[in-house]
């Protein structure tokens, strides 16, 4: 074991197997179900494998099938869908036990110029201005904070307001504007490498989207108050960016109803260039406290 920054980088580095197929392990063998963001990250890097030089990700199109288990290996199967003068395109399809828990579609550019515009960053307080980081896994106080960042694994986190991650919805009792604002970077500088930086930010990408959700609704009751789970996500990746370096994530929640929650991110430089746009929708589903217990339980 490394420093968490360095199990990060070991988590992405998948084995590969065959031409097209690669093998990604779990860090956490505890935990009840595999972390969303790491199917994601792991899936990005066995697309990009096979990915001839100079062809950075421009889109990744995923569904979360089935929950994950971290005690079980997970094979990537790469699908060569298209090699073009200009575009790559990449169908991923992670198993588990011979069954299919997540499908990505990724599509990669060759490096071109064109006409330039992009919304400018929120006007929140800078990372470098908010307080000096708090491990919050160590802290028995509630994750819903406004004066301290928080860190998750290897990721600093500077929160400009809430801060409401999956599984954890803060305990409020009025509703919140459906926003949040969240400076992240990982601790340790990465290596030079593209594509580990595109699926480092794809891993963090799923760390705050879905509790948006819940920010406009009281908690239904203590935690979990709400059953929560990524059902699809999509990312598009403007400009280059660096994990390593401080960017805001800036998440807003338009909808949320039929048992599903919907928010959309984007991802900003601290020079304020917008870097990627992303979008997730999940199940946001009450837990009902009066169900009885599966037996054995």
């Amino acid at each position: 074991m490394g420093t968490p920054t360095e199990d990060l980088v070991r988590l992405l580095d998948l084995e590969q197997l065959e031409w097209n197929l690669f093998r990604g392990f779990s860090p956490d063998t505890e935990r009840v179900r595999t972390y969303g963001g790491e199917v994601l990250g792991q899936a990005l890097v066995a697309a990009g494998r096979t990915v001839p030089a100079g062809r950075p990700i421009h889109s990744m199109h995923a569904y979360f099938l089935k929950l994950g288990d971290p005690s079980v290996p997970i094979v990537y199967e790469v699908d060569h869908i298209r090699d073009g003068g200009s575009f790559t395109t990449r169908r991923v399809v992670a198993i588990q036990r011979g069954k299919a828990i997540f499908n990505l579609a990724a599509s990669f550019q060759v490096e071109e110029s064109g006409p330039d515009h992009h919304d400018p960053m929120p006007g929140v307080a800078h990372a470098e201005d908010l307080p000096a980081g708090l491990d919050w896994s160590d802290s028995p106080e509630p994750i819903d904070r406004t004066d301290s960042p928080h860190v998750v694994a290897a990721f600093e986190l500077r929160p400009a307001g809430n801060l409401t991650l999956p599984g954890r919805p803060g305990q409020h009792e009025h509703p919140l504007d459906p926003d949040q604002d969240v400076w992240m970077r990982v601790c340790e500088r990465l290596p030079d490498d593209p594509l580990l930086h595109a699926a480092v930010v794809a891993y963090a990408s799923d760390l705050v989207m879905l509790g948006t959700a819940t920010l406009p609704h009281k908690s239904p009751g203590p935690h979990p108050g709400y059953m929560m789970a990524s059902l699809d996500h999509v990312m598009w990746f403007h400009r280059p960016c660096r994990a390593d370096d401080w960017l805001l994530y800036h998440v807003h929640s338009p909808s949320a109803g039929a048992a599903r929650g919907f928010a959309q991110g984007q991802v900003f430089c601290a020079d304020g260039t917008l870097a990627i746009s992303v979008a997730q929708e999940g199940l946001f589903r009450p837990v009902d406290p009066t169900r009885a217990k599966p037996k054995g339980t």
